[in-house]
C-alpha cells in the first residue's frame, strides 16, 4: 500500500509537470500562431490618390510681368580668390550676386509665380522627368527654380573642383551631399509643399539657390523680359503669390475663366 501511494504520489507529481508543460506549449503555440498570423497578414499599402480629370476645355492660364519701381539696390560683388578653380572659371570678369537684380527694362528675373490657394481640391500626378540644378562657374544654376512634389531633382556638378549642397528646409528634411568634380547625378525629392527652400554650398559661400516645391504644376520662374504665363489652370479663383528673395512676396486674387487669359502683373519697390 505504501508502495502504491508512493508511487500515486510520484504520478500525480508528474502530471502536475506534464500538465504545467503542455500549458506552457501550448501557450507558446498560440503566441507563434499570433506571430505567424500577424507576419501573414499583407502589410498595409499606401495608395497614391489619382490624378483629378480636367476638362480641356474648361482651362485658361494667368500671364503677367514682373515690375520693379525706384532705384535698384547695389548688388554685391562675388570675390571667388578662395578657390582659385573658382577664380579661374570666369577668367576675371566680375561676378555679381542674382539678389536683387534687375532687368534692363525695369522688370525683375528670378521671381517665382505659383498657385498658393484654390487648387487643393485637383491631385496631379508629379512629372517623371526631373528638374535640373547645375553648379557651373561655382554658381548655382538657375538662381530660382520650381519643382513638383514627387518629382526628381537632378543635380550635377560641371565644375573641377568640390562642392556640396547644403539644403535648408523646414516642411522637409534637411540634407548635405558631397559632389566632386566628375561624379554622377544626385537625385532628390521633396515630400512636401515648401515656398521657399535654399541650397547653399559649405565649400564657397556666395552659392546659393531657392527652391519652391508645390503640389500643382502651375507655377514659374521669370527670365529677363520679366514675363510669366501659368498654363492650363481649370476655371476658378486663386491666390496667386509673386515671391522674390530681396523684395519680398505680393499675392492677388485672381478669376481663371475658360480659353482666357487673365492678367496678374505685380509690382515690387525697394525694402
Amino acid at each position: 500500500m505504501e508502495r502504491y501511494g508512493h508511487g500515486s504520489g510520484k504520478v500525480r507529481r508528474h502530471s502536475q509537470r506534464a500538465g504545467r508543460r503542455s500549458g506552457r506549449l501550448w501557450l507558446g503555440a498560440l503566441v507563434a500562431c499570433a506571430m505567424l498570423s500577424s507576419c501573414s497578414q499583407p502589410r498595409p499599402r499606401v495608395i497614391a490618390s489619382k490624378p483629378t480629370p480636367i476638362n480641356p476645355a474648361t482651362v485658361g492660364e494667368i500671364a503677367g510681368t514682373i515690375y520693379f519701381k525706384g532705384t535698384p539696390p547695389r548688388r554685391q560683388v562675388i570675390h571667388m580668390d578662395e578657390d582659385p578653380v573658382c577664380a579661374s572659371e570666369h577668367r576675371g570678369r566680375p561676378v555679381y550676386a542674382e539678389d536683387g537684380k534687375v532687368n534692363p527694362n525695369g522688370t525683375l528675373p528670378n521671381v517665382f509665380v505659383y498657385l498658393r490657394a484654390g487648387a487643393e481640391k485637383y491631385v496631379f500626378a508629379p512629372p517623371s522627368r526631373p528638374v535640373l540644378l547645375a553648379q557651373k562657374g561655382c554658381m548655382y544654376v538657375p538662381h530660382v527654380l520650381g519643382i513638383q512634389v514627387g518629382q526628381p531633382l537632378e543635380i550635377i556638378s560641371e565644375d573641377p573642383t568640390m562642392h556640396n549642397v547644403h539644403l535648408i528646409a523646414k516642411n522637409n528634411p534637411e540634407w548635405n551631399v558631397s559632389q566632386g568634380p566628375g561624379a554622377p547625378p544626385i537625385f532628390k525629392t521633396f515630400s512636401r509643399p515648401e515656398v521657399m527652400m535654399s541650397a547653399e554650398c559649405n565649400q564657397h559661400p556666395w552659392m546659393r539657390c531657392y527652391i519652391g516645391a508645390v503640389a500643382n504644376p502651375f507655377y514659374a520662374v521669370t527670365g529677363s523680359s520679366g514675363q510669366y504665363v501659368l498654363r492650363g489652370v481649370p476655371a476658378g479663383t486663386y491666390t496667386v503669390e509673386a515671391w522674390t528673395a530681396t523684395f519680398g512676396s505680393e499675392e492677388k486674387s485672381v478669376t481663371v475663366r475658360p480659353k482666357k487669359t487673365t492678367q496678374a502683373n505685380f509690382t515690387f519697390k525697394p525694402m
